[in-house]
């Protein structure tokens, strides 16, 4: 009898089970509806699955923006929503929700425990994965090292960046050279000797272990993002092996600046003072330091390098930008002197470039945040045209269906939202969006949350005005000896939107040294 009654147990347990998922999901819907509502849904099979692997073929061709685009053209919106496996997912590039995510209703939305989690290994405690008062702890810890323009700064980025010119063959822009392959060395030759006080040497030693490792466990976490809950499916030995190769660099400086006195951290100069001996002298706790060193590292080296990159990938392709940008520079600082900071401020032309760049190339497109409790975002949610029919008169639009309102999300919703897409709008900068204008900067002004190259709110990056001045140095730096860039591009140019984003192909030129004046 047991035996007979088994199939009916099984059967009564599925139904159970269906009814309880159905009941869950009515209760969900019904709470998003008094939230605000739902966005557009991209249309997926298999619970999402499709669009997962979607996602992941996409970011390997490197057509993630594309990808973005082509959703939000197909529904005429620019929020819209998915399901992966029954987790629901916004994805946005409305400047309304970018703001609420970052700044009006910023305590609402955070990293979160399985962000956190899954970065762990990497960046472990670290600003970039903790929320509330950890987030803030790290915050407070970091932010004084920011703060002052450090003439020391100056020096350090002179120093590597002689040694990066040195290579680059004095032979009247006959060679070919990969602009973008030196800079990564550059800035993380500049972000070692500015962390740790003592410089990794990729310059002189191009294949560096350490840089290899890091650069791939980048390309495997953000493999792991995009994959979402299946990434258990992807092998870790190798993650594993580069993170090991990281540890092993890092700790020992750890180690080294933890075995000095309290005192002798406070007697250091500025010239032999660095980063880690100024976060020791707050903290003696060993994860917390490898935590915070890694991240800043992360920041410091790869989004420097990867808007160079796109800098001079642009100046390629804009001879007369060269030529104005170039005037500009001997104009204010002649042929060799070392610019200063109020020398790279005022350079007014230099300041479009590099804005310009960052509007076509935030250094960090794409990014995401997790509900910390039910809420809403404030744009997406079209409503029927019966029901808006009112609200669609006073607001003087003409297609009604196209009416803004707000979305519900409940805890745990993630949100990813990219600065990339949202930069390259037509709606919002004109149909000459997608060219390179520096000139644009000189009359026109973004409305406010339009253009958020380095995130905002509590949020906004630390690193900014450090980040600026060495981008800034190093264009003027390479200018006053460099006057001709030509493009060496061979390969169809690509954007490759891993945790930043840098050129698929690298950046194949030819630079020409400039004539003295005598």
């Amino acid at each position: 009898y047991l035996v007979q009654s088994l199939p009916a147990v099984a059967a009564a347990l599925v139904v159970a089970a269906l009814l309880s998922w159905a009941a869950s999901k009515i209760r969900a819907n019904h709470r998003i509806r008094k939230l605000g509502g739902r966005a557009k849904t991209v249309p997926s099979r298999f619970f999402g699955i499709d669009q997962t692997i979607l996602t992941l073929r996409e970011a390997k061709v490197h057509r993630n923006r594309e990808l973005w685009e082509e959703r939000f053209s197909t529904f005429n919106t620019h929020t819209m929503e998915l399901s992966v496996l029954g987790q629901r997912i916004i994805l946005t590039a409305d400047p309304a929700n970018i703001k609420a995510l970052l700044a009006t209703q910023f305590h609402d939305f955070g990293k979160g425990e399985a962000f956190h989690h899954q970065w762990a290994a990497f960046l472990g405690d670290s600003i970039f994965t903790t929320d509330g008062a950890a987030w803030h702890g790290s915050r407070t810890l970091l932010r004084p090292q920011f703060v002052k323009d450090r003439i020391s700064d100056i020096h350090c980025f002179e120093r590597h960046l002689r040694r990066m010119m040195a290579l680059i063959p004095d032979d009247g822009g006959v060679a070919t050279v990969d602009i973008q392959d030196l800079l990564f060395r550059f800035t993380l030759d500049t972000a070692t000797d500015f962390l740790l006080g003592e410089s990794v040497d990729s310059l002189g030693t191009p294949r560096v272990a350490f840089a290899q490792a890091f650069a791939e466990i980048q390309a495997h976490m953000n493999t792991m993002s995009r994959a979402g809950p299946f990434e258990v499916l992807f092998p870790q030995a190798r993650f594993r092996r580069n993170l090991k190769i990281l540890n092993d660099f890092v700790e020992p400086f750890v180690e080294r600046t933890l075995a000095m006195r309290p005192e002798e951290l406070k007697g250091r100069n500025e010239s032999s003072y660095n980063f880690l001996h100024a976060l020791a002298e707050f903290t003696r706790e060993k994860h917390i330091l490898r935590d915070q060193l890694v991240a800043i590292l992360l920041a410091a080296r790869d989004t420097t390098a990867g808007t160079l990159s796109w800098v001079f990938h642009e100046l390629a392709g804009h001879p007369d930008v060269v030529e104005r940008l170039r005037r500009e520079i001997l104009e204010r600082v002649g042929e060799t002197r070392e610019p200063t900071y109020t020398d790279l401020k005022e350079m007014k032309y230099l300041q479009h470039v590099i804005n310009e760049t960052l509007r076509l190339y935030p250094a960090v497109p794409f990014n995401v945040r997790v509900a910390l409790k039910d809420t809403y975002l404030p744009h997406g949610n079209a409503k029927d045209e019966n029901e808006v029919s009112q609200d669609s008169a006073r607001m003087k639009l003409d297609k009604i269906a196209n009416v803004l309102v707000s979305i519900g999300i409940l805890k745990g919703t993630i949100v990813a939202y990219s600065t990339l897409t949202m930069q390259r709008r037509e709606d919002l900068f004109g149909p000459d969006v997608a060219q390179f204008i520096p000139e644009r900067w000189e009359k026109w002004v973004p409305k406010s949350w339009q253009f958020v190259p380095f995130n905002g709110g509590p949020r906004i990056c630390i690193g900014q005005q450090f980040a600026l001045t060495e981008m800034g140095y190093t264009i003027v730096r390479m200018l006053q000896k460099f006057d001709r860039i030509e493009s060496r591009a061979t390969g169809v140019q690509k954007e490759r939107c891993e945790i930043t984003i840098t050129p698929s192909e690298g950046v194949k030129v030819a630079l020409r040294p400039a004539a003295r004046q005598l």
